[in-house]
């Protein structure tokens, strides 16, 4: 059955990687399995037809066969779960990894997102400059104890996994900021993400889309 997931028609970024679709992308190559995209304005995402597929009206979903799904940790839980490459073998190893996926979306996301909110939604308000660096260290705070946890070692839990996806994905969304390069293990980390082959296919992938087009307003 042919995997097809949904994608920004011009993505926000611009195609440089911090979109959703490109966790899955890259879950999908590291994988080896083929996928189909659609892309979807923004104007289409609040629109029934994705609302069906989402309905929050985000992107990403996937779709094979009957079965759709969205949420970026559901989807590539279900994909390292039927596909070998993103969960190691052992049972003890894998529950390991999947509270790391838990712990990207969970405990290190939220402020960064939070940050995004505060500079893009809610920049022309009075209290932006004041509550910017409030947000900004709740994000250093997170990356501290990561930061600590991790040490010199090359990934979350003994080899890469699904949990090294998801957080490096997370981590990702902070370069443009600075903050990620405070922390020099971490950003050392997340280059060993993205010098992955998977990896370099899926940002491929999503460049090759956006990089002509004006970025989203």
């Amino acid at each position: 059955m042919t995997i097809t997931i949904t994608a920004f028609e011009r993505s926000p970024d611009g195609g440089m990687g911090l979109a959703r679709d490109t966790r899955v992308r890259w879950a999908l190559e590291e994988v080896g399995q083929p996928y189909e995209v659609r892309y979807v304005a923004h104007s289409a995402m609040k629109e029934p037809a994705h609302l069906r597929l989402q309905p929050f009206g985000q992107i990403p979903t996937y779709e094979e066969g009957e079965l759709v799904l969205f949420e970026t940790g559901a989807i590539i839980l279900h994909l390292a779960q039927h596909h070998a490459g993103l969960l190691p073998d052992d049972a003890n190893a894998r529950a390991r990894a999947i509270m790391w996926m838990f712990a990207a979306v969970n405990s290190v996301e939220p402020p960064i997102l939070e940050l995004v909110t505060v500079k893009f939604v809610e920049g022309d308000k009075p209290w932006c400059k004041e509550r910017m660096p409030l947000v900004a260290d709740r994000i250093r705070h997170r990356f501290g104890q990561l930061s600590a946890r991790m040490g010199d070692t090359e990934w979350l839990d003994g080899a890469f996994s699904a949990g090294d996806l998801m957080m490096v994905s997370v981590l990702l969304r902070t370069k443009p900021s600075g903050i990620l390069a405070e922390f020099p293990n971490l950003a050392a980390y997340v280059a060993r993400g993205e010098a992955r082959d998977a990896y370099k296919r899926a940002f491929a992938a999503q460049w090759a889309v956006n990089a002509a087009k004006p970025v989203a307003s």
